[in-house]
């Protein structure tokens, strides 16, 4: 189903430079798009892409308004990305498919459970004694709610997260290891996603906690105990662990870890593969890891830090030595 220009802007707003008659057949990135797609320039540095392309409308800020319409029609926005953003939500909405079944024949949920009517529970998922889920909230799926986990409102579970699942508690006894029982549970704010085999562990006495807003990629571990401040998102393969404290607004990129027992401020934004060792009380852009380099020159590296202390106290006694002569 094709959608004019003209119900688009409507619709989502900005200013159309062009026919409000034109279909649009489809979305496609400004390499690729067609003479029936509809495209966006996300950032100055590919405005060279905007000139080739092939799109039928594209999406720009104000300051490439007038490039975009020497080119053809043209959205002008205020932000390109974020109108982009919402023209797939409306994308989506057009194109949706009748709705199945509000919860999946195949899906387990304890009588003990409470599920708001307007909620979608997909296939195979299971949802525990005493867990709740919020309006209009989707899981999909081979979605897991443990025992006694709230879910809140609008929010997107992909498929195969487990939510509640025990943390990682043992005491050592002797060479073994004796279980600590988690006894907490995972609350969920609203408007929460989480993507395909995220983990999210129950609390070991105190409940862990995703603050409302929070976006989680694929494939994240999310230990016992943490609390994740509102509107954070983080990117695949993160792992947080237990007892750490993330705060607002921050992003984490791929890969990062981020010890127990931790406090990040809010603002914080953490590279990908970065490793976070201390607590970081100042919001910014922190990153720590070892740039890539061929094998026999990292190796070289690798031993000189090695001994980057004993130097360190050589040159600490030959400054002492000078100060005395």
């Amino acid at each position: 189903m094709a959608l004019r220009l003209g119900f688009i802007v409507e619709t989502l707003g900005g200013l159309l430079h062009g026919d409000p008659e034109l279909a649009i057949q489809g979305l496609a990135p400004l390499e690729s798009a067609g003479a029936a797609d509809l495209s966006f320039l996300s950032h100055p540095k590919y405005q060279s892409q905007l000139a080739a392309s092939g799109a039928a409308c594209v999406i720009v800020a104000p300051a490439m308004a007038e490039a975009a319409a020497r080119r053809g029609a043209c959205i002008v926005a205020d932000q390109p990305y974020l109108y982009y953003a919402r023209l797939t939500q409306l994308w989506k909405r057009a194109h949706a498919r009748a709705a199945g079944p509000r919860i999946h024949p195949s899906a387990v949920i304890d009588p003990e459970a409470q599920i708001d009517p307007t909620a979608r529970i997909g296939a195979l998922c299971v949802v525990e004694r005493g867990a709740r889920i919020g309006a209009d909230t989707v899981l999909k799926s081979r979605v897991t709610v443990g025992e006694d986990c709230q879910i809140g409102e609008r929010c997107l579970l992909h498929p195969g997260v487990v939510i509640g699942a025990d943390g990682f508690g043992f005491a050592p006894d002797g060479g073994a290891w004796e279980k600590i029982e988690q006894l907490g549970a995972v609350r969920v704010g609203d408007d929460v996603e989480i993507g395909a085999n995220t983990c999210i562990d129950r609390g070991a006495l105190q409940d862990t906690v995703i603050e409302d807003g929070v976006k989680l990629d694929n494939l994240i571990q999310i230990g016992h105990n943490v609390r994740i401040g509102r509107h954070t998102a983080m990117a695949g393969c993160v792992g947080v662990a237990g007892s750490a404290t993330i705060g607002a607004h921050c992003t984490v990129g791929g890969g990062a870890v981020v010890l127990g027992h931790l406090s990040l401020a809010d603002g914080v934004h953490v590279s990908a593969a970065s490793v976070v060792t201390r607590s970081i009380r100042k919001p910014g852009h922190y990153t720590g890891m070892f740039p890539i380099d061929d094998n026999a020159a990292w190796e070289k590296n690798a031993a000189t830090l090695k001994q980057l202390h004993s130097l360190r106290e050589r040159l600490k006694a030959l400054e002492s030595a000078q100060d005395k002569d």
